[in-house]
């Protein structure tokens, strides 16, 4: 060879590393890219309050006996915090969103579904907060729009999508959702995911159906909306359900908003269950990848794989769903410009920030506490055992 030819050479094969490191890198950008508009909430100003209601636990660590600020003490040596699991972060809340919009877009839709999920990657747990749609909030950003100011908790999301055009801000729907939830409760999301019907029935029947055991019969023959009866009872004991059952199941309230929300706990841990399962746990990457553009969410691709990675480690008992004291809750209605005369529920705000800033720490009130204050109590409870 030449030395012209080792000279040619030489050159051509630099540029090939700089393309493999332009590739490469463009790809790692990718697989960090969020796969939608993304979050920026205000920050939280809301401080907690130093005493807590008769349900609550004590915080660990906490001290009441006076200190002393004359000597400063001794320095302990702290054993180092494990590291967080799949490559994730410490932890990480994600607002969920059930959009009731029947089809496969997310131009409109109001929230029939709204939880906050926090992913603990450290101490391998998951905590589920519901919140009831029919709570009446302060939305923030659109006063400008036939000066809407306030609504139920279900309508930001359809106020904040593009086919409504109310709002420009950060985030679309799932945006105005999460700025209406720190505006009145302090919760701060790092991101969000949010499903229609169309896209829940597909990944439901994508994984062949799911299973559920239900503690007593669910009656779907009488419902509000005659458009919307079908002749099923589910019966109490196993279910087997395809996509369209198991959003009828989830959207049932024959007994209330809280036993809605029990069943639809049921459905969710039913799919995590054969998510997890042998069959299916091999397909998810392939699952994940069929759907991702199916539905709203600012997570990145290395986020879904950290929390597919961290979902393949968890226990049924490590899904934690938390269930508000119904007694805080009491029915009545006001008259809204939009909704005119109009259910709601009238509940102690400040006491809810309480219990969304607990959560935001991963604490939650006691079940022994609760029983002896009489109330039900904000209690954990897994159905994914």
């Amino acid at each position: 060879m030449s030395r012209t030819q080792k000279v040619i050479l030489f050159i051509l094969s630099i540029g090939v590393i700089c393309m493999c490191a332009l590739v490469a890198g463009s790809a790692y950008q990718l697989w960090q890219k969020p796969l939608g508009p993304v979050l920026q909430l205000p920050t939280n100003t809301f401080a907690p309050f130093s005493t807590f209601p008769p349900t609550w636990t004590v915080l660990a660590g906490e001290n009441n006996s006076p200190v002393n600020i004359g000597t400063a003490p001794a320095p302990m040596a702290t054993a180092s915090p494990p590291a967080p699991l799949c490559g994730g972060p410490t932890e990480m809340t994600i607002l969920a969103i059930g959009s009731s919009h029947r089809v496969d877009s997310y131009l409109y839709g109001l929230a029939d579904v709204i939880r906050l999920v926090r992913v603990d990657f450290v101490n391998a747990n998951v905590m589920i907060m519901s919140l009831p749609r029919d709570l009446y909030v302060e939305i923030p950003d659109i006063s400008d729009h036939d000066g809407i100011t306030h609504g139920k908790l279900n309508q930001p999301y359809f106020y904040g999508n593009p086919g409504m055009g109310y709002y420009d801000g950060p985030g679309e729907g799932p945006g105005l959702m999460a700025r209406t939830l720190a505006y009145n409760f302090g919760a701060q999301p790092d991101h969000y995911i949010a499903i229609n019907m169309a896209i829940f029935i597909k990944i439901v029947d994508a994984v062949g159906g799911i299973t559920v055991d239900l503690p007593q019969a669910v009656d779907a023959r009488y419902v509000e909306n005659p458009e919307n009866q079908r002749n099923i009872v589910f019966p109490a004991g196993i279910n087997y359900l395809n996509g369209n059952n198991a959003l009828l199941l989830a959207r049932l309230r024959p007994s209330g908003v809280f036993d809605r929300v029990k069943a639809q706990n049921q459905v969710l841990c039913g799919l995590y269950d054969k998510l997890v399962s042998s069959s299916v746990v091999g397909d998810i990457p392939g699952i994940i990848n069929a759907f991702k553009d199916n539905v709203q969410t600012d997570l990145s691709p290395e986020e879904i794989s950290q929390l597919s990675c961290l979902g393949t480690q968890l226990k049924g008992s490590d899904i934690v769903f938390l269930n508000w004291p119904e007694d805080l809750f009491v029915g009545t209605r006001v008259d809204d410009p939009v909704l005119e005369r109009t259910f709601i529920w009238d509940v102690d705000f400040i006491l809810m920030r309480e219990y969304v800033d607990a959560f935001a720490r991963g604490d939650w009130p006691a079940a022994e506490q609760a029983a002896s204050s009489g109330t039900a109590g904000f209690t954990p409870k897994s159905f994914c055992d």
